[in-house]
């Protein structure tokens, strides 16, 4: 089944803008970076919460830490993902106890809710933060768990039937925001 671009929903200046919104919203929400930590989701909520860490570290003029979340073997839905191959893990590093800390987790796309879930499971086995806090820079909605972010870019309502393709300049080559529909 083809895919044909729609339209972008953000470009570099809105993802840059968007971005810098979430990190101020993180400030407050968590009245400063005391006890908290961004971890991302592989693959690009790692590139967006190293973003946000230097945005905050610009607004906050402290460093806040920063780890990576491989959920692969936590996925409910892995035989679909892997089609009976070995599902490859990529490992978590997470430079600092997660417990009793706050917890940000950060991801590209907000849809169905169960990359959050799975994010949360493998979260708990590592510690116990005081808190868990949902940052992503889309929320497309069509969620199935009740999950929802508590700190989004854009929300982009879509229809099952498009796709939301966030490329990023560290992976892709750009920074853009895409709806795409099946055809």
């Amino acid at each position: 089944m083809s895919q044909k671009e729609k339209a972008i929903v953000l470009d570099d200046q809105a993802i840059r803008r968007a971005l810098t919104r979430i990190a101020h919203e993180i400030i407050e929400r968590n009245k400063g970076i005391e006890d908290s930590v961004l971890v991302g989701i592989k693959t690009r909520g790692i590139y967006l919460a190293k973003r946000l860490a230097e945005r905050i570290e610009q607004i906050e003029g402290k460093k806040i830490s920063i780890g990576e979340l491989d959920i692969t073997l936590y996925r409910d839905d892995l035989s679909k993902v892997t089609d009976d191959q070995e599902p490859l893990v990529k490992g978590s590093d997470i430079p600092v106890d997660v417990t009793n800390q706050k917890v940000i987790l950060v991801d590209d796309v907000l849809y169905t809710g169960r990359t959050v879930r799975a994010a949360m499971d493998a979260l708990v086995d590592i510690g116990r933060p005081a808190s868990i806090q949902l940052a992503v820079l889309v929320d497309r909605g069509h969620r199935e768990l009740p999950i929802r972010a508590d700190f989004v870019g854009k929300n982009v309502p879509t229809a099952s039937s498009e796709r939301i393709v966030v490329e990023l300049k560290e992976v892709d080559g750009l920074d853009q925001v895409s709806i795409f529909k099946k055809e």
